[in-house]
């Protein structure tokens, strides 16, 4: 009896049990999963490389945007980057615009030179106002665009541009503090010279200073 009861199969031994039976689907499902989310990274990847870059950042390591005309899209989004970024307010932190209540002054005058004789033109700005000029000599001059800031000690000028020889010169002044801003010719020459200068801004008073002269004061309205 012995000997024939162990010949006999135990039904329970060759029966999976329900573990191992969920054991088999779940692994299946996780490498499922693991294939599909590797090939997402690795179809992102392409896309990246391919699309992205040189779509968004006009890069571009395989050449494809350049064929596919992507290329083009990136530079252009940087161009576009760089000047959002820089609008609101010019290099100085002036702001690019400065409502006025007046409408602006203008005027062109010729002044007469006398042989070595300096003289000086100057008109008041407050901070930030601009000054449009162009100015043309008869002979070449020592110039100084200089200015004296309000509250300064006497005699104390900050110089903007200092040159000799010259016959002209035309730009854009913005005020960096408020006061009297404008140029000093000399006429080296021994003969009377003219000094013609055109000038536009929010100004409303210039004043003529010359040697042992009083100084004449022009008001505009």
């Amino acid at each position: 009896m012995a000997t024939l009861k162990s010949q006999i199969p135990n039904p329970k031994s060759q029966t999976p049990t329900a573990t191992e039976t969920a054991v088999e689907p779940t692994q299946e499902i996780r490498h499922r999963l693991a294939v599909a989310f590797g090939a997402a990274l690795l179809v992102a990847g392409v896309l990246l490389v391919t699309v992205i870059l040189p779509a968004e950042y006009a890069v571009d390591p395989l050449g494809t945007g350049a064929r596919l005309g992507l290329l083009q899209l990136g530079e252009t989004g940087k161009q576009v980057a760089a000047l959002e970024a820089g609008k609101g307010s010019a290099p100085t932190g002036v702001p690019i615009l400065a409502p006025q209540e007046k409408s602006f002054t203008q005027e062109t005058v010729t002044f007469q030179v006398k042989p070595k004789e300096g003289l000086e033109y100057k008109y008041r700005l407050h901070k930030g106002e601009a000054l449009l000029y162009s100015w043309s000599a008869s002979a070449p001059m020592n110039t100084e665009f200089h200015a004296e800031p309000d509250g300064a000690p006497r005699g104390y000028a900050q110089s903007y541009e200092k040159k000799d020889g010259m016959t002209g010169a035309s730009g854009t002044l913005t005020a960096p503090f408020s006061g009297i801003h404008g140029w000093y010719w000399q006429n080296t020459t021994g003969q009377d010279q003219t000094v013609t200068l055109t000038s536009a801004g929010y100004y409303n008073l210039a004043h003529e200073f010359r040697s042992d002269q009083p100084v004449k004061n022009k008001n505009f309205k």
